[in-house]
């Protein structure tokens, strides 16, 4: 039964309804307001972040999406509309109107004046100057406008070429651009330097926490929008079409054991030893992923710095795999002198040149699989982990199979 739509909001209605939309992936809380009447739907929307706005405007139908535009504040309603041209992943995701935009010719006065006014209805931490196109040209600081002449001029008081996000940039580039500048707010420009809105700094901080806390899920096939309070039917289908692509990608490493079927058989006690050589290679690989994704979080991989990376994490690999590899000979050598097998030397130099090798691939596997996915223009988080466990597991059995078949058999 639809819910009853209400015909004005109740503050404390829309309170609640925006706690609970923020705390949905975009799909649910559109669901959620899907009952509620328009002007609720509004009330709700200015209440949340300006990145969940946008997000569950984006899942409103269009009929929906035009008429909560039509009854929201005409700058409000600008706003979201122009922030729907910008990318998901793009700082003008994130934009909230700039209200204290003025010219340079006024003075400090009558810029007092008209901020008493703003502020009765927003908050305004810092004035904007543009020029009569809307370029941006200046910025004014609260207190430099208690502190001014009050018959001085914006234009000879403000700070020129003030710094401004641009709205086509990622969420990660301006991340990467304020980190060192911790202002409350930020003024964004469009590519002709434009003001097209402004950004808090908390709101995009909380939108790049939210980033970096659904990389974990990404790497395992879990969707960046699946939350806590996501319905159980739509986090099966977020999840389940990537456990189907495991499941075809482990029956790929089972393909290669089966090809070595008969080598197995004849020397049991190789079947003990395929998970240790799987396990500590796919180990490898995801420390390397690990980095990797780290390092292109934080915009540390410039031109030329990737080659280096994979080289790095090879040789890693290398050191890392002969030393570990060490250790599993050293106990294949014990298991195969306690189970009374042939040539338990031979046994275990084949487990130190598997996993020696198994190694070196995951290391490289894990560092070139996230480079190649942004490459291709995906999210280098997206399922990395299972792209990485399959060649992990082909490489090591692979490896120590046909070995093991060549040189036992």
């Amino acid at each position: 039964m639809a819910r009853k739509r209400r015909t004005a909001a109740q503050p404390s209605d829309a309170a609640a309804l925006a706690l609970q939309a923020a705390s949905q992936d975009p799909a649910s809380a559109a669901d959620l307001l899907e009952g509620e009447s328009d002007t609720v739907i509004v009330d709700v929307l200015q209440r949340v972040a300006p990145g969940v706005a946008q997000d569950i405007i984006a899942e409103l139908d269009a009929p929906r999406q035009s008429r909560v535009f039509q009854l929201a504040p005409e700058i409000v309603a600008e706003q979201w509309g122009g922030n729907q041209t910008y990318g998901e992943d793009s700082g003008g995701w994130l934009m909230e109107p700039p209200l204290a935009v003025f010219a340079p010719e006024l003075t400090v006065a009558e810029t007092v004046e008209r901020v008493r006014e703003l502020a009765k209805k927003a908050l305004v931490t810092y004035g904007f100057v543009v020029d009569p196109s809307e370029k941006l040209i200046g910025l004014v600081t609260m207190r430099d406008l208690l502190l001014s002449q009050r018959d001085q001029r914006l234009a000879d008081m403000m700070l020129r070429e003030p710094f401004a996000l641009k709205a086509s940039d990622s969420s990660s580039d301006a991340m990467r651009q304020v980190v060192k500048r911790h202002f409350p707010v930020y003024p964004v420009v469009d590519a002709g330097g434009l003001l097209v809105g402004q950004v808090r700094g908390n709101a995009l901080f909380e939108e790049r926490v939210f980033e970096l806390s659904a990389q974990p899920g990404a790497m395992v096939g879990v969707d960046e929008e699946e939350r806590l309070a996501t319905p159980w039917s739509r986090s099966l289908r977020f999840r389940h079409p990537w456990l189907q692509l495991n499941l075809l990608t482990a029956f790929l490493a089972a393909a290669v054991v089966g090809f070595f079927q008969g080598t197995v058989e004849k020397i049991a006690i190789l079947a003990m030893f395929l998970p240790v050589l799987a396990g500590q290679s796919g180990n490898t690989g995801c420390q390397a992923l690990a980095v990797t994704l780290r390092g292109m979080t934080l915009g540390e991989l410039d031109a030329g710095k990737s080659r280096i990376l994979v080289m790095k994490e090879a040789l890693l690999g290398l050191l890392n795999g002969g030393i570990v590899g060490l250790v599993a000979a050293g106990g294949m050598v014990v298991v195969a002198h306690m189970q009374h097998a042939g040539r338990p030397y031979l046994l275990g130099a084949i487990v130190w040149v598997s996993l020696t090798a198994s190694c070196i691939v995951s290391g490289l596997a894990g560092a070139l699989i996230p480079l190649a996915l942004k490459r291709f223009g995906f999210d280098p988080a997206t399922a990395s982990s299972i792209f990485l466990t399959t060649m992990t597991d082909i490489c090591s059995m692979g490896v120590f199979l046909a070995l093991a078949s060549l040189l036992l058999l």
